[in-house]
């Protein structure tokens, strides 16, 4: 099985009165073990890490290795627009501990694929963490190119996945036949992990893990062990809520959502707000439709 496979939670930084709630943050963990995932994502888009600054990015990781105590796996979300930044959290993330960095491709600036290549290889050659990069492209406005992708595996040996959330099995399909078997191809979509995982994807990183852990670690294992049908129909239960927390942008509605199930006061960092009401009910709607909120 290929390294930081399986299920990983991109798992929400959980605000009381405009501060971090490490209590908060310490239940969500073990929530998540409980649950069965194989690993977490601190301080990705869904932590809310372009609002957090220094400080409180390293405090979440450091927080986020301490409760997951080697039970799960913590790929640090360390990317960034500026590659000296990429490189400071990425260094701090290994002094932490975590097992491997998440690189979001550089947003904003839109370098070119040889800006992309470049920067990658100098978060590689600050650390010794794996790393894992992250095409998004509906938010950078960049995708990382296959050829990119391959030029990256072979120059530096940590750099072993990507998390792919470019909306295209066409593309997964491109990556797994140019990079082979051992790299890792992780879905950014939960709507979207059992037609990637159908052509050679190796798990999602979950924004609905974050509600419902226990069934998206079953849905992923179901598809990896042959059992297609059980996956299916998992997918098919759990369609509407991963695509309605998306309602709005991510990570508002799944913080709404999670605030509903009573795992954390609804705080959320401006430019983010929560939602309207209308999209509320529709969420709460469908929450109750899938069996999640009685």
């Amino acid at each position: 099985m290929n390294p930081f496979s399986g299920t990983y939670t991109a798992i929400v930084t959980p605000f009381r009165k405009g501060v971090l709630d490490e209590d908060a943050l310490d239940r969500l963990i073990k929530a998540q073990i409980k649950g069965g995932v194989d690993g977490i994502v601190p301080v990705g888009t869904t932590g809310e890490s372009p609002t957090l600054d220094y400080e409180e990015h390293i405090r979440v990781i450091e927080l986020a290795v301490k409760f997951a105590h080697g039970k799960i796996k913590v790929l640090a979300g360390t990317g960034g627009n500026s590659t000296s930044e990429a490189i400071y959290l990425t260094k701090a993330a290994e002094e932490a501990g975590a097992d491997g960095s998440l690189q979001v491709a550089p947003y904003y600036n839109k370098p070119t694929q040889e800006g992309l290549f470049q920067h990658f290889h100098a978060v590689a050659r600050a650390t010794k963490l794996p790393i894992m990069l992250y095409s998004i492209p509906g938010r950078c406005g960049i995708e990382i190119g296959v050829d990119t992708v391959d030029r990256l595996m072979h120059d530096s040996p940590n750099v072993i996945g990507i998390k792919e959330a470019g909306g295209s099995c066409d593309r997964v399909s491109q990556l797994r036949a140019a990079l082979g078997p051992k790299f890792t191809i992780m879905s950014g979509d939960d709507s979207l992990t059992v037609p990637f995982m159908s052509v050679g994807a190796d798990g999602v990183i979950s924004v609905a893990s974050n509600v419902i852990p226990r069934e998206v670690s079953h849905l992923v294992r179901a598809f990896a062990l042959g059992k297609a049908d059980i996956a299916r129909k998992l997918h098919h239960k759990f369609y509407p809520l991963f695509k309605d927390l998306f309602i709005e942008t991510n990570p508002v509605p799944v913080k709404a959502a999670m605030a509903m199930l009573g795992m954390i006061e609804e705080e959320y960092r401006l430019p983010l707000v929560p939602p309207n009401a209308k999209n509320r009910e529709t969420l709460k709607a469908t929450m109750k439709a899938c069996g999640v909120l009685k």
